[in-house]
């Protein structure tokens, strides 16, 4: 058992590893955010289409440059040098196998999907599977030990840097090329910035012991990535094949603002959770505790964040993005209804994980992919909302076996772990209601821009007096954390 020192300390490193996690994520939303708001102002939805379509292909093979190995990195108790040199000599092995691979298989990717344009974009993305064999390793000991202020720095400059290229290009006529050229200066910057704030740098050695204890981990992870893949893109593969890349352009800007949501309200503490819980593995009374207290901050505020979007997605379509993409609205809309199981499933598999059972997290994913992939084959034929409805209704579907896993594991208070939403729950069904008469009152008076605006400002501070008067614990926990 941790002393109260080692626990205060930990508790510490945790907090302010939040902090500099919401730096990251909040700065690096902020700046690609605005640079994907002029690029939407200045590119079509077909642009957009045509590189979430080579995407979707990339992004499957980069599950396999890391096979897991910076999960089992973060995850292992004792590590030694040789973990470190095997995973980066075998990441590096892997990501240019992967991208000679792909320049050659550029042409049939084209054919299978009809889309000939998206070949060059396949083969000068491809690049960026070395960019991620260089910086794996180092990007998880800085996890590993909580540094994420050097995370944050590495990230924050990247995406600065190539949202830089992309705009200039795009404003003088580059097209598609000016997101492909986005990130693959995004990528490369980054990888820069992780050397020259990581000490770390690989010898020259390779141990098969060491690449056997990190793969027998690392495979479950690499499954997991395969199963989340099959999650995350299989609407897009989809969408592209059957519909078209001007359906996926709109569909890729909606489920867009719904990543760049949950990255903002939900992923800031569930990228400290995993180390966090990994320390605590002993400790299932502590673990089971922070499990409940990252579900009630988390919902705190992605309650708001996810149900605002849904009754404000008109209004924020129209200001920001432009008339041209108005067939977005309703599947943001839909996508963000799942934004209470955002709130409490992103932290379960850090639970599962950090307990050591990367199988039981595996076999989740499978079954949660397999009934994906079912629901967008047979939603896909009645357009985008029906796709981004199948993702929702299979979600809550599938919620109450996610639960179940996590009370096997740590034998949660069921009532506990789901009453932590309830405060910013009540608070968030009142804030909805304000908003709701905001519009009514406001809509043939003002414009739709002064409208938003003063929908977001009189719902935030309806919110923060609900939470104080409901839960003023609560408020007042928040206050201190921020202190």
């Amino acid at each position: 058992m941790e002393s109260p020192k080692a626990s205060s300390n930990l508790r510490r490193k945790a907090l302010v590893g939040v902090f500099w996690s919401a730096i990251e994520s909040w700065g690096r939303q902020v700046i690609s955010f605005g640079v994907f708001f002029l690029l939407a102002r200045l590119l079509g939805p077909e642009t957009f289409g045509l590189v979430a379509l080579s995407s979707v292909c990339l992004n499957f093979l980069q599950v396999f440059v890391d096979q897991g190995f910076s999960q089992a990195i973060i995850q292992r108790k004792e590590l030694e040098p040789e973990h470190l040199d095997t995973a980066f000599w075998t990441n590096l092995g892997m990501g240019t196998f992967l991208a000679i691979m792909t320049i050659a298989s550029a042409s049939l990717i084209g054919y299978f999907f009809k889309e000939p344009a998206i070949i060059p974009i396949i083969r000068c993305l491809s690049v960026t599977f070395i960019f991620i064999a260089f910086s794996s390793v180092q990007n998880a000991i800085l996890q590993r030990t909580l540094a994420f202020k050097s995370l944050a720095k590495r990230t924050l400059i990247g995406v600065l840097i190539g949202g830089i290229v992309g705009v200039t290009m795009a404003f003088r006529g580059f097209g598609v090329w000016s997101l492909v050229a986005q990130q693959i200066t995004s990528s490369f910057v980054q990888v820069l910035v992780l050397w020259k704030v990581s000490d770390w740098r690989p010898g020259l050695r390779f141990s098969q012991r060491h690449f056997k204890e990190l793969f027998s981990f690392g495979i479950n992870v690499l499954g997991m990535n395969i199963f989340n893949f099959f999650n995350r893109r299989s609407d897009d593969f989809l969408i592209g094949y059957f519909l078209g890349s001007v359906a996926l352009g709109y569909y890729t800007v909606a489920y867009r603002l719904l990543l760049v949501l949950t990255e903002l309200l939900t992923s800031i503490i569930a990228r400290v959770s995993l180390p966090t819980f990994a320390r605590l593995q002993e400790e299932p009374e502590r673990l089971r505790n922070a499990l409940y207290q990252a579900i009630k901050l988390t919902s705190l505020i992605t309650f708001p964040g996810f149900f605002g979007m849904v009754i404000l997605a008109p209004e924020i379509v129209r200001v920001v993005f432009g008339e041209q993409w108005l067939q977005s609205i309703p599947v943001m809309q839909i996508l963000n209804l799942i934004g209470i199981l955002y709130a409490y499933f992103y932290f379960n598999a850090s639970v599962i994980m950090a307990m050591g059972k990367p199988s039981w997290k595996l076999a989740l994913d499978g079954v949660q992919a397999v009934s994906n992939i079912v629901a967008f084959a047979i939603a896909v034929q009645w357009g985008i909302v029906a796709v981004a409805a199948a993702y929702v209704i299979r979600g809550y579907l599938m919620a109450p076996l996610t639960v179940w896993v996590v009370w096997k594991l740590v034998r949660i208070n069921v009532v506990t772990y789901l009453r932590q939403g309830a405060a910013p729950l009540a608070a968030t069904i009142t804030m909805l209601g304000t908003i709701f008469a905001v519009k009514y009152l406001l809509s043939n008076i003002v414009n739709t821009s002064a409208m938003l605006a003063v929908a977001i400002l009189v719902g935030a501070i309806v919110y923060i007096l609900s939470i104080f008067l409901i839960a003023p614990k609560l408020f007042w926990q928040v206050v201190n954390i921020a202190r």
